[in-house]
C-alpha cells in the first residue's frame, strides 16, 4: 500500500516536493490556505544546485522561456545617474543577478502544473490540529474535516502556523533589522531591462525590477531594529511607508502613489529561522519553515528546491521515515549553515544611514566590477548555491527519454 504524504504550502518547496514524491511512487496531497493559486511575488533566481534540481525535473527550458530578461542591477543617485552597475554576465552569472531570473508566481505555477496530474491540490484550507499516533498522523482541517496520513511535510513560510502546532516555541527567529515591502506597479518610462537600486539617507532603499508581464516589481526597504511593523494592518503599513519615504527623492513619489491600488502588497520583517531539529515523529519541516536564510542570502529558492529534492529522495530510498529525516538533515545542514552565514551588518551596509555611507557603498560596488577586484568581489557577492554534492535518487524527468 502506498504511503500517503500531506504537504502544507503550495509556493516553491511544497509543489517541488510533491512532484518528486509522486515521481517516486508515493500518494501526495498538498493543502494551501490561500483560496486559489497565488500568482504574485517578486523576482527570484535559479543558480547552482537549485538549477540542477529543475534540470532533473525537466523544467529548465520552460523557466528560460519565462525569465524576466533582467540584464543588470544599476545603483543610481537622485538624478538617476548610474554610480555602479553589475551585469548578469559578471561573476560567472552567479552574482547579484543570475542568468535565470523568474517571478516567484511564474515558477510556482510551473511547479504546480508540472505536478497536478499526480498530486491532489486542496486550496482554501489549512491544518487546524494534528496528532501523531506513532503509526499515522491524524489531521483535522479547518474546513475539510479529518483525515489520516503516513507523513506530514510542513513547507510553509517563516511564520508557519503548522510548525507552531508541532514544535511549539522551539524555533529561533533571528531578526536582521530590516523591513521590506514588495508589490507591483505600472511600468514607468525609465523602466527597462536593468533593475535600479536607489539609496536615501536614513537606511532607506527603493528597488525597481523589470518583469516579463509589462509591469515593474517594487521593493521598499527600511533599516530599523524590530518595532512590530509587520503586525500592523495592511493599510497602516502602507501609511507608514508613505510617511517614512515621503522625502526620499528620485522616483519614490511615483512608487508611493501606486501603493493604494496594488493588490499584491506584502510586508515583512526580514529575518532567519533556525531550528535545532527539522523533524519530530512523522512530521518534517521544509524550506523557510525549517531554515529561512532571508532574501539577503540570495539562497531561498535554492534551499527550497534542493531541500525538496533531498527529502523526497531520502524518503523514497528508505523504509524508515526517521532514518530518511535524519539523512535529509545530515545532507542539508551544512548547505543551510553556509546559506545562513549572512553578516548581521549586511542591511546596514546595503541601506546606509548617511549620504557619506551611500557614496562609500556605491564606490565599493563600482570598484567590485573592475577586473582587478572581480575575483574577490565574486566571492563576496555570489551566494554559495553550488556548495553541496547532490545525491542521485533516480526518477528524474530525463530518465523518461
Amino acid at each position: 500500500m502506498k504511503k500517503h504524504v500531506l504537504i502544507t504550502g503550495a509556493s516553491i518547496a511544497g509543489p517541488a516536493m510533491a512532484w518528486w514524491l509522486a515521481r517516486h511512487g508515493l500518494e501526495v496531497t498538498v493543502v494551501e490556505r490561500a483560496r486559489e493559486f497565488r500568482d504574485g511575488g517578486q523576482t527570484i533566481d535559479l543558480r547552482g544546485a537549485g538549477r540542477t534540481v529543475v534540470q532533473r525535473m525537466g523544467l529548465e527550458e520552460a523557466i528560460r522561456e519565462r525569465t524576466t530578461h533582467e540584464e543588470a542591477v544599476a545603483f543610481v543617485d537622485a538624478r538617476n545617474h548610474v554610480r555602479a552597475r553589475i551585469g548578469a554576465e559578471q561573476f560567472g552569472g552567479n552574482g547579484l543577478v543570475a542568468e535565470l531570473e523568474i517571478l516567484r508566481g511564474e515558477l510556482a505555477r510551473l511547479l504546480v502544473e508540472h505536478s497536478r496530474d499526480s498530486v491532489d491540490y486542496v486550496f482554501g484550507d489549512r491544518i487546524a490540529a494534528l496528532h501523531d499516533r506513532g503509526d499515522k498522523v491524524e489531521v483535522r482541517f479547518e474546513h475539510g474535516g479529518g483525515r489520516e496520513f503516513d507523513l506530514v511535510i510542513v513547507a510553509e513560510g517563516i511564520g508557519s502556523s503548522t510548525r507552531k502546532l508541532v514544535f511549539g516555541d522551539e524555533v529561533e527567529r533571528v531578526p536582521l533589522n530590516l523591513y521590506t515591502a514588495y508589490f507591483t506597479i505600472p511600468r514607468g518610462e525609465n523602466d527597462g531591462n536593468v533593475a535600479r537600486w536607489f539609496n536615501a539617507p536614513g537606511g532607506r532603499s527603493v528597488f525597481l525590477r523589470p518583469d516579463n508581464l509589462g509591469t515593474t516589481r517594487a521593493a521598499l526597504s527600511l533599516q530599523e531594529k524590530p518595532r512590530g511593523y509587520e503586525k500592523l494592518p495592511v493599510e497602516e503599513q502602507k501609511a507608514l511607508l508613505k510617511e517614512k519615504f515621503a522625502d526620499a527623492g528620485w522616483e519614490t513619489p511615483r512608487v508611493l502613489a501606486a501603493l493604494d491600488a496594488v493588490k499584491d502588497f506584502y510586508f515583512e520583517a526580514i529575518g532567519q529561522v533556525k531550528m535545532r531539529r527539522w523533524s519530530k515523529g512523522r512530521v518534517a519541516l521544509l524550506g523557510d519553515a525549517a531554515y529561512c536564510a532571508s532574501p539577503i542570502s540570495g539562497m531561498g529558492t535554492s534551499l527550497a528546491l534542493v531541500g525538496a529534492y533531498v527529502l523526497a529522495g531520502e524518503l523514497a530510498r528508505r523504509d524508515d521515515h526517521s532514518e530518511a529525516f535524519a539523512a535529509y538533515e545530515r545532507i542539508m545542514r551544512p548547505y543551510v549553515d553556509q546559506a545562513q552565514d549572512v553578516p548581521k551588518a549586511g542591511p546596514r551596509i546595503a541601506q546606509p544611514q548617511t549620504r557619506v555611507g551611500i557614496a562609500l557603498l556605491q564606490g565599493a560596488l563600482s570598484l567590485a566590477t573592475r577586473p582587478v577586484f572581480s575575483k574577490l568581489a565574486g566571492k563576496l557577492l555570489s551566494p554559495p548555491a553550488d556548495k553541496i554534492d547532490l545525491p542521485d535518487y533516480g526518477q528524474s524527468a530525463s530518465s523518461d527519454s
